[in-house]
């Protein structure tokens, strides 16, 4: 079976995406076989990586998952597009648990073939992210430098520790990122104070900076290791692949 990762937090805007992206490309480069699936409707892993939006979302389809895999610029990195359609995302985010063990079982049977998988997820605690996480080996969860950085991550926790138990352990806690690192901020150095006092050593040493090149190279439809390889930024995503490697 793949190491699974679910990139989840129900906060917006705090680097999911990016971290997803940037860390699948690195495993790929490290001769890893994998696989980002994009469950956010906004479907920005899939624009990120050079790809279009699926008309009918590849977790609802009867056809075998690897019919929906896409091929992208990266070797040994694979796509499985999100889906913007309202009836799609309306079933899999309210529909009955059913609908949710149909997607899980999807995700869990479909994945085989990679080394690793990503899981995008969208800014909520819905049954999309429930579903990511009970399909899971692990999950990490981005945290943006910012004044309401532990908003949320209680609940963010409890929702975790919910799947531990009904997994029977097979989930666990990957590790706590934080993002828009900006070390000349007194408020940053405050979040990161509070993050590793609260999370502990589950946070990650490495930090992703703020750097234009990361915000950049999705309008490109390229990881920030391919647009900008010597960038802060891409050192930085290079340092979190070789940590999180390293914890497996």
């Amino acid at each position: 079976m793949p190491r699974t990762l679910c990139i989840a937090n129900q906060k917006g805007g705090v680097g999911k995406t990016t971290t997803a992206v940037n860390l699948a490309a690195g495993f790929a480069r490290a001769g890893l076989r994998t696989l980002v699936i994009d469950l956010d409707p906004q479907c920005n892993a899939t624009g990120a990586l050079g790809g279009k939006p699926s008309a009918r979302h590849p977790l609802l389809s009867t056809e075998p998952l690897s019919t929906h895999v896409l091929e992208t610029d990266i070797r040994d990195l694979f796509l499985l597009p999100g889906c913007r359609s309202f009836q799609d995302v309306n079933l899999l985010e309210h529909g009955e648990v059913e609908q949710s063990e149909i997607l899980q079982r999807n995700i869990e049977t479909g994945t085989s073939s990679f080394d690793s998988v990503l899981i995008d997820c969208p800014p909520s605690l819905g049954q999309l992210t429930r579903a990511a996480l009970a399909s899971s080996s692990e999950v990490l969860m981005p945290i943006q430098c910012e004044y309401f950085a532990m908003e949320g991550a209680a609940q963010m926790i409890q929702a975790i520790k919910q799947c531990i138990d009904q997994t029977e352990g097979r989930l666990k806690i990957g590790g706590v990122l934080l993002t828009m690192y900006d070390i000349s901020l007194e408020l940053t150095h405050e979040v990161d104070n509070e993050v590793r006092e609260f999370f502990g050593d589950f946070v990650f040493d490495t930090v992703i900076p703020r750097d234009v090149a990361i915000a950049e190279a999705p309008s490109f439809g390229q990881s920030v290791l391919d647009y900008a390889p010597r960038s802060r930024g891409s050192r930085a995503y290079i340092e979190l692949c070789m940590e999180v490697l390293d914890r497996d």
